[in-house]
């Protein structure tokens, strides 16, 4: 007896509605909050939760799961230990994608644009804002460093943690986040018979706005 999934069998249908150019704001930033605001309202499990995608110096892609902590004009905010590997492709490459997935409401959001380090400041009022258990946990790991047992990890956070059970932690100098900044924003909307909708902002030359375009799912 085959334990194998038979994939080709697995599908649903779309049916959470369409979407039109008249429902689009002009600006995607706000579209996107909107959607966002959608997702928070409706109580979807990691709404903020993304896929960052980097590519290596060989122009290998590598893809890892981070937290949106921040979206406005500007771009799109996020954090994270400044040895890793992301942060690492970033330094040699900062073209960047975003994936948000809100399969919920089928919906996706991909963002391509550049990634621009935070400065001192805003890493550390981010930092301050955390809960120490989670300050705690970016000093005790070296992210993206092999360690030869977990348990390497757990004395490393214990020990931390009676270094500073009376005191503020301070944010460590290897800590930060980045902003994207987007330059394309593509929002896709699941429709039924697989007739789904899909829009491109693509930016312009400076202060000349998006143009929006409708494309072929």
């Amino acid at each position: 007896m085959s334990n194998n999934i038979d994939l080709t069998t697995q599908r649903r249908e779309y049916q959470h509605g369409t979407l039109s150019r008249e429902q689009l704001l002009s600006c995607p930033i706000a579209q996107f909050q909107n959607w966002l605001q959608c997702g928070s309202e409706a109580k979807l499990q990691d709404a903020t939760a993304m896929t960052l995608a980097t590519v290596n110096k060989q122009g290998r892609p590598f893809q890892r799961m981070v937290l949106l902590k921040g979206v406005d004009q500007a771009g799109f905010v996020f954090f994270t230990n400044l040895g890793s590997r992301k942060a690492q492709q970033i330094a040699d490459n900062s073209n960047v994608c975003l994936h948000f997935a809100w399969l919920a409401h089928d919906r996706q959001v991909i963002i391509n644009g550049t990634a621009k380090a935070l400065s001192v400041a805003e890493n550390a009022a981010y930092f301050l804002s955390r809960p120490k258990a989670s300050q705690l946990a970016a000093l005790a790991s070296r992210q993206s460093h092999p360690i030869s047992a977990r348990r390497v990890l757990e004395e490393k956070f214990f020990e931390l943690k009676a270094q500073f059970a009376k005191g503020d932690v301070q944010a460590p100098h290897f800590w930060g986040g980045f902003r994207v900044v987007p330059e394309q924003v593509e929002f896709w909307q699941g429709g039924e018979h697989r007739l789904h909708d899909r829009f491109i902002y693509q930016r312009q030359q400076a202060d000349a706005g998006w143009q929006l375009d409708r494309y072929a799912p």
